[in-house]
């Protein structure tokens, strides 16, 4: 009989621990010495005190580091070697800020597949005669989480390469892919930028992001700035001095201040002063969605030398239209990997609307709340309680978002027994090395050792994903700090990863080879 297995149960430990027969028939087995023995049992001890303390321990350090004793929530669970689940203030619903984001994407990748794709349909009601397409150009928006300016560049080079060099008609664009009911909930904000990337909200017209990117460069002639893409709507008013030759200064030293017109124009005005040879730069978010979006198309079609005559209009496209070209993203597996790694806001919301668009019914008219649903439908069929979760809008950029560090747990239980488990581990930055987690737990022996998701909000930090000690055994583990202040939470977590790693609590086995010999383990 062996009595194997990476967990054991308290009572096999009592028993393990009170039996001296138990030991003497391991000593004689082996023909252990007395001091062999003493020193076995020592181990053993040892082992099952530090494998009991090591939660207690984590509790300790955060309530003395948060000077708050409910600050911190843990749970890991070992996933394929020896280890006791461990569990701090397990079940408190917490705020989970950016960890959200891993149910969204494994949830995504079970409900829509790794291969699902997106499609942005570029359609016209008229003919080609000549170097003009005598008609409308209507683009159809399918929702796709990253239309980037390259792809839109690629697919609109096709109408140049048609010999197309005039559109006479309208360009019109068809953004109602979604289905959403009054808005998306609002986010109350601390960091005094409004046009933040993080801060933009998902859309079915969503192209490149909805971002500007503003560059200023200094040489011999001064300085000059730009903004790609260059958008007709957007001005900049450059008073960023040229100096003499020095260090590059950090892009907080310069000013960027956005100033919106009557006629739906923008001027940005940006302060600084730049040593020649630097340069800096910013992103911002500052057009509606539509009107982003039309004006990023026009803009590229007129780079190429396509001018379109028309206006833009926003409309549903009609059935009888032929479709010109089409530009088809990248699988879902590839959107997960920039949403996990980057932690991409409003990639994850999108997401979530894509799921609701797939799922939806007769009776939904919110792509958001339908989305949310089938994804508690999801974790409930999984056996996974979902009592006080609240998801919200994917990301995990809200202050209502709730999840228990037990439940995160589970569902990281599961990931690692799904078929896209390689898929949803592959997106999650890696330790020491890329995404979120590059310049952490640096220079602790630890890269490479681990794919954490991490979180960041006001009073909110939080680590989900897969760690693996110093026995190569990998943990499920989920960390959340919810406490004000919370700059120090990140030390907590680190400590938490870190502890996991070279203290793993994995506690004493008894095992037994056969009727004849007896080992301890």
């Amino acid at each position: 009989m062996r009595l194997q297995g990476s967990r054991v149960s308290a009572c096999s430990l009592w028993r393990f621990s009170k039996s001296s027969r138990l030991l003497v028939a391991a000593a004689t087995a082996f023909s252990l010495s007395a001091p062999a023995l003493a020193q076995s049992q020592e181990d053993a001890a040892r082992s099952f005190s530090s494998s009991g303390l090591w939660a207690s321990e984590i509790r300790d350090y955060a309530s003395k580091s948060l000077n708050n004793e409910q600050g911190l929530s843990v749970a890991a669970v070992p996933l394929n070697g020896p280890g006791i689940d461990q569990y701090v203030n397990a079940d408190q619903l917490m705020n989970p800020g950016s960890i959200m984001k891993l149910v969204t994407t494994y949830a995504a990748l079970e409900l829509l597949g790794p291969n699902h794709h997106w499609n942005t349909d570029f359609l016209t009601d008229g003919q080609m005669v000549g170097d003009t397409l005598e008609g409308n150009l209507y683009v159809r928006f399918g929702g796709d989480p990253k239309l980037t300016l390259e792809r839109l560049w690629g697919t609109l080079r096709e109408l140049k390469d048609m010999g197309i060099n005039r559109i006479s008609g309208d360009l019109v664009l068809d953004g109602s892919y979604f289905q959403v009911d009054g808005g998306f909930p609002h986010f109350e904000d601390n960091g005094n930028n409004p046009y933040a990337p993080f801060l933009v909200e998902p859309s079915a017209y969503l192209t490149n992001l909805n971002l500007l990117h503003f560059q200023v460069r200094a040489d011999e002639r001064g300085t000059q700035a730009w903004t790609t893409p260059n958008l007709g709507e957007v001005t900049i008013d450059n008073r960023v001095t040229a100096v003499p030759e020095g260090p590059c200064p950090s892009r907080r030293d310069f000013k960027w201040q956005p100033v919106f017109h009557d006629d739906q124009r923008v001027t940005v005005q940006v302060t600084g002063e730049l040593p020649q040879g630097c340069r800096t730069t910013t992103y911002m978010s500052l057009l509606p969605h539509d009107h982003y979006a039309a004006s990023t198309i026009r803009t590229v079609l007129s780079e190429m030398g396509i001018i379109v005559s028309g206006g833009d209009r926003f409309e549903q496209t009609p059935e009888d239209l032929r479709l010109v070209m089409r530009t088809t993203s990248p699988d879902l597996v590839t959107m997960v990997r920039d949403i996990n790694k980057w932690s991409s806001n409003v990639m994850a919301r999108q997401m979530l609307l894509a799921i609701g668009a797939e799922v939806r019914q007769d009776s939904d008219n919110d792509d958001r709340v339908a989305g949310i649903r089938a994804i508690y439908d999801w974790l409930e069929q999984k056996g996974i309680n979902t009592a006080g979760m609240v998801i919200d809008n994917g990301s995990g950029l809200t202050r209502h978002g709730r999840i228990t560090a037990r439940q995160g747990a589970r569902i990281l239980q599961h990931a690692w027994e799904s078929r896209y488990a390689s898929d949803l581990m592959a997106s999650l930055p890696i330790i020491a090395m890329d995404g979120t987690m590059a310049r952490r737990l640096r220079n602790t022996g630890m890269d490479g050792e681990g794919r954490i998701k991490t979180g960041t909000l006001a009073d909110v930090r939080s680590i989900a994903g897969f760690a693996r000690d110093e026995n190569n055994t990998t943990w499920a583990i989920v960390g959340m700090v919810n406490n004000s202040p919370a700059w120090n939470g990140r030390a907590v977590l680190d400590r938490v990863l870190h502890s996991l790693h070279y203290r793993p609590p994995t506690g004493t086995a008894v095992s037994r080879a056969d009727s004849a010999s007896t080992s301890i383990q």
